[in-house]
């Protein structure tokens, strides 16, 4: 990962161990600037004002190692965006002071939105906020549901496909019986309006066609008068008078010469005066046939007229012409199938309303027993790390119950004598309780614990939920505030012990959490030219290793007790690592993605 201009760092590259990163650095000197670009890589809305006081803009570069067949890479094929011959993705994210921000993937340009959807494949970032939102029903409930799983989410996925069909039966009932004077006056005027149609019973292009046929029977004479001109003179005077001589007559003579030449080049032109001729004869035929068609017919002409004018009364209320009639006439038709308000079909739609409410309340059943028998699990393992987290007397409680309501919701549904709630996520109430020590009593976790109690339960879970976690790599952004001591230890080995199955990166200002890092990297400060405050990223190993955690113990980095101090720390998370087995079998070396 690179960082240009961003906050107080002007240029660094960050490399990420496969497991166990932490970074490290005094107060102020831009650690959280890491999880910032996180932020942005992950599609996160971009601040103007964290890009460097003097540079133009701020860029986040990041490679993201995956396989072919991965979520993010099908992410990445969808947006068109092509990996590295190594297989990797290269995000990048621009952001310009003047509040601009574009991004990038795999070489394309793509949305921010796109990135957050590689992110949420790829990448779980959790902070202060994080703790806040653990503190909400609705994550609660999401935190059970995804370590119960399959046995969980598959019913559910059924529930939420039975709750669909179930609401819109709901509401469609609601509407006829609220509606159903309105909708019965509606369905009077539409059956009025087909009533009209049906009795006048016009044909397609029917308007068209009596126009033209009225303008020929108005202006008979004035046709007549044409087409005999016409026919006179392509045929001629009817009395054979040679100075009058048609069209037909004079193209024969012109024929009769060319085959008659010696010139073979006037002969061939012979043909092509037949061919006029034919064509002049045809034309004389259909005239013919035309002026004995052509009479005058008054009393047609009057029906033409009256048939008009039924027509014109109803392209005036329905449309601009008949073809529009005729497409009302079948939305009107189409609208009364679905407007039935009688009794009969009030009840029916009634009947399978309960119907799918008894289907409904079983598959709730399901979910909420799933639920329960899961939230036992969850409570006892994340209870077992509580412990480890040096508060030993503190017990987790998952806490399942229905939601009720009142017969005024929307979304009530009777189940096993009472009334609930049907939301989107079933039909319970998820809520984490704690009693932080024996004796005390069981409260709401927002209640119950502190800010370092609910950092530390927090990690719990996240420890508790590694197996069931999809996403690679987990970002912790000082989840361990308010937390010291023996409890800032064994937050040290839990995070040591989900990064032998994720690749963990974490913000801390402990040194008992970043002795058990793979790979240390320490932001430094220091005062540029002109006294602009700028920091680095570097990697930190053995000597200079014990000289940053010495410095963060207590600014001893100086003194031998630091120092020794130091180097106990780093000795403990060793032999704990070594204990514990840093690489379980099957383990793959590159796992992001």
């Amino acid at each position: 990962m690179r960082i240009q201009g961003l906050g107080v760092i002007d240029d660094a590259t960050l490399e990420l161990h496969t497991g166990l990163t932490v970074v490290t650095g005094e107060t102020g000197a831009g650690k959280t600037m890491v999880v910032t670009g996180l932020h942005l890589l992950s599609g996160g809305r971009a601040d103007a004002s964290r890009v460097r006081t003097g540079a133009q803009r701020a860029v986040v570069e990041g490679r993201f190692e995956t396989t072919p067949d991965s979520p993010a890479a099908k992410v990445a094929t969808g947006a068109g965006a092509q990996p590295d011959d190594d297989g990797s993705l290269l995000a990048l994210r621009t952001m310009t002071a003047d509040g601009r921000s574009r991004a990038h993937l795999g070489g394309r340009s793509v949305p921010n939105a796109v990135l957050a959807e590689l992110a949420d494949q790829v990448l779980a970032v959790h902070g202060q906020n994080d703790q806040l939102r653990l503190t909400r029903s609705g994550e609660q409930r999401a935190v059970l549901d995804r370590f119960a799983g399959s046995p969980v989410l598959h019913p559910l996925a059924e529930y939420q496909r039975v709750r669909a069909e179930w609401v819109a039966a709901v509401r469609e009932l609601a509407e006829r019986t609220e509606r159903s004077r309105e909708l019965a006056r509606e369905a009077d005027l539409l059956r009025h309006g087909l009533s009209e149609i049906e009795a006048v019973n016009p044909e397609a292009g029917e308007d068209a066609a009596l126009v033209d046929e009225a303008r020929r029977l108005a202006d008979v004479d004035q046709l007549r008068e044409l087409a005999t001109g016409a026919q006179l003179a392509l045929s001629g005077a009817v009395d054979g008078d040679p100075d009058a001589p048609g069209a037909i007559g004079l193209v024969g003579e012109a024929r009769r010469r060319l085959a008659g030449a010696e010139d073979p080049v006037l002969r061939e032109l012979e043909p092509r005066v037949a061919e006029a001729a034919a064509v002049l004869a045809d034309v004389g035929g259909e005239l013919a046939a035309y002026l004995d068609r052509l009479d005058a017919d008054p009393a047609r002409l009057e029906q033409v007229l009256a048939r008009q004018a039924e027509l014109k009364q109803l392209t005036r209320k329905y449309a601009a012409d008949v073809d529009g009639v005729l497409a009302w006439a079948e939305d009107a038709r189409g609208r009364l199938s679905g407007m039935d308000t009688s009794e009969e079909a009030i009840a029916a739609l009634a009947a399978r309303r309960d119907e799918l409410a008894v289907e409904l309340a079983e598959h709730a059943r399901v979910v909420s027993a799933a639920r329960a028998e899961a939230a036992g699990r969850l409570a006892e393992a994340v209870t077992a790390e509580l412990a480890g987290l040096a508060m030993q007397q503190a017990r987790l409680e998952v806490v399942v119950r229905l939601r009720e309501t009142d017969h005024e919701d929307s979304c009530a549904l009777p189940l096993d004598g009472a009334t609930v709630h049907a939301g989107t996520e079933g039909v319970d109430e998820v809520e984490l309780h704690l009693v932080a020590h024996s004796g005390a009593p069981s409260l709401p976790i927002h209640k119950g614990a502190s800010g370092g109690e609910l950092s530390r339960v927090m990690l719990a879970l996240e420890v508790v939920l590694a197996d069931a976690d999809t996403v690679p790599t987990l970002v912790f952004d000082e989840v361990d505030a308010g937390v010291g001591g023996r409890a800032a230890v064994e937050i040290g080995r839990r995070l040591a012990r989900l990064a032998r199955t994720h690749q963990v990166v974490v913000v801390t200002h402990l040194p008992q959490v970043a002795a058990y890092a793979d790979r240390h990297l320490v932001v430094d400060k220091s005062s540029a030219d002109g006294g602009l405050t700028r920091s680095d990223v570097r990697v930190v190993d053995d000597d200079r290793r014990v000289v940053e955690l010495a410095r963060m113990l207590a600014g001893l980095e100086s003194t031998e007790t630091g120092r020794a101090h130091a180097e106990e720390l780093l000795n403990t998370a060793a032999e704990h690592k070594a204990e514990r087995g840093r690489w379980p079998k099957g383990r793959s070396a590159t796992r992001n993605g």
